[in-house]
């Protein structure tokens, strides 16, 4: 298997494992929770080490995993206490328990192989080169199989679980007393973006992993009405946008990690703009619209009570518009066959009288 067909298949399975579980965070606005648990695990990656001298992936796994759940316990006992916010919650646990991490790497890896760049950065061109050897035998690049494997527990979570997770994600309450524990769902949810994050953290280093976390379910958002569209489009996203950061990648000579959390950021900037329904084109389109629709019904509600019609200098005080605005109104219920001017004079027609009537 060719290097570049390795490094776009890492990043496709990291998008699609990581916009399974985001979806998720995006829906119960916790999306900064995937930015907390992606650096919060560092202290178990670093006493992962630290009690089995080995940078073996279970290990480390199992150390950064303990940690990611432990700072959603943290979060939701501080936010539970009713004492502060959940954001100022993640706000003071993350910060912590990654600052512990910073000084046990420092402290007591700093002559190893397991420094900041290791664990936060990763380094996505390299996947091709660290193959996984069981019996002396080289089954391919280990980061297809970690990947791979995270991808499918994620996926067995979503499609085991999606009706409880659904049902707890958008009323929690209604979950709680149809006998799911929507608290039990949280932490299981918790637990698999733990592992998406750090399955993925020495192939593609966390700052990709927080990109696709959030970033593509949350333009599928901008798009979707149900929740099993948002998920597949949030993975043909993160696919596509793995796909065009390596393309990009290549033509710019730059970082390819960086290049795709650029992509699929592209992605979310054109969706916000042009989202059929969400988006800021088609929100100004409609304010617009709306905006002429009522300044038209004042126009005609006006001249309605004026058999004669009035003229423009005596409509345009009636409203208190400029004259600019009023000839763009009149104009525009010309065109739609309600008023027609004569004389210098606004009347309406037999449609507009009616209109103005309604």
């Amino acid at each position: 298997m060719s290097g570049p067909l390795v490094i776009v298949l890492v990043g496709a399975l990291v998008a699609t494992s990581c916009a399974l579980v985001g979806t998720f965070l995006v829906l119960r606005k916790m999306a900064l929770l995937g930015d907390a648990i992606s650096h919060a695990v560092l202290p178990g990656i670093a006493l992962a080490f630290l009690l089995t001298g080995s940078r073996a992936a279970l290990p480390m796994v199992i150390g950064a995993g303990a940690l990611g759940v432990l700072t959603v316990f943290l979060v939701e006992a501080l936010y539970r206490s009713r004492r502060m916010h959940e954001d100022a919650s993640i706000g003071v646990v993350f910060p912590a328990l990654f600052s512990i991490g910073v000084i046990l790497i420092s402290r007591y890896a700093g002559q190893v192989d397991l420094d900041l760049d290791c664990v936060l950065y990763g380094e996505i061109a390299y996947t091709p080169m660290d193959t996984l050897l069981l019996g002396g035998r080289e089954l391919g690049p280990k980061a297809l199989w970690v990947t791979g494997g995270t991808l499918l527990l994620d996926l067995a979570l979503v499609l085991g679980l999606y009706k409880e997770l659904k049902l707890a994600s958008f009323d929690p309450e209604l979950a709680g007393s149809l006998g799911f524990s929507p608290v039990l769902l949280h932490y299981v949810l918790m637990a698999a973006v733990s592992i998406t994050v750090v399955g993925a953290f020495e192939s593609v280093g966390a700052i990709l992993v927080v990109a696709m976390l959030i970033v593509p379910p949350a333009t599928a958002y901008l798009f979707a009405r149900r929740l099993s569209v948002m998920l597949l489009l949030a993975v043909a996203l993160g696919v596509a946008g793995a796909a065009a950061g390596y393309g990009i990648a290549r033509w710019l000579d730059c970082s390819i990690a960086g290049a795709m959390a650029s992509a699929v950021g592209a992605q979310f900037v054109l969706a916000f703009l042009f989202a059929p329904e969400h988006g800021l084109v088609a929100h100004a389109l409609r304010h617009r619209r709306v905006t002429l629709q009522l300044q038209g019904d004042m126009v005609l509600a006006c001249l309605e009570r004026e058999a004669e019609g009035l003229t423009p200098g005596d409509l345009g005080p009636r409203l208190g518009w400029m004259a600019s605005r009023l000839e763009r109104v009149v104009r525009a219920l010309e065109r739609a066959g309600l008023v027609e001017s004569a004389a210098g004079r606004c009347r309406l027609t037999e449609a507009g009288r009616a209109a103005g009537r309604r």
